[in-house]
């Protein structure tokens, strides 16, 4: 499994179409195996070639900020899970993603009551982002 982030300063850029780069992150065993980086294509998320470029690298999950629903749809359509609403560092949400704490409410994500948001559902930060 590939889960996509897009990504500015080591935390959830705000602004999917407009982010510094996509943090592209494997999965194994609901563990982090690894991480790479994608530089953010010139212009509009949802008119740029982002989805299908994910596509082609395997990724099947993007955890976002805010995302127009052309986005979504795009995303979606290449068979990516759209996860809207996350702020944080990126590791942390990622983290707590696979430990299941992470939905998509439709405008912001919601922890396992509901009361938490994606930046660290009080799990304690232990990664240093090496940008």
């Amino acid at each position: 499994m590939k889960i996509a982030i897009p990504t500015r300063d080591c935390r959830i850029d705000d602004h999917f179409g407009h982010c510094d780069h996509y943090t592209i992150y494997t999965i194994e065993d609901k563990t982090i195996a690894a991480r790479e980086e994608l530089p953010s294509p010139q212009g509009c998320g949802c008119k740029s070639g982002i989805a299908a470029d994910l596509q082609r690298l395997g990724v099947t999950a993007m955890l976002a900020g805010n995302m127009g629903e052309g986005a979504k749809n795009k995303l979606e359509a290449h068979g990516i899970t759209v996860v809207r609403g996350c702020s944080g560092n990126i590791e942390t949400v990622v983290k707590s993603y696979l430990a299941g704490f992470i939905l998509d409410s439709g405008k912001r994500c919601a922890g396992h009551d509901g009361a938490h948001r994606c930046d660290g559902h009080g799990h304690e930060h232990t990664h240093e982002c090496g940008h």
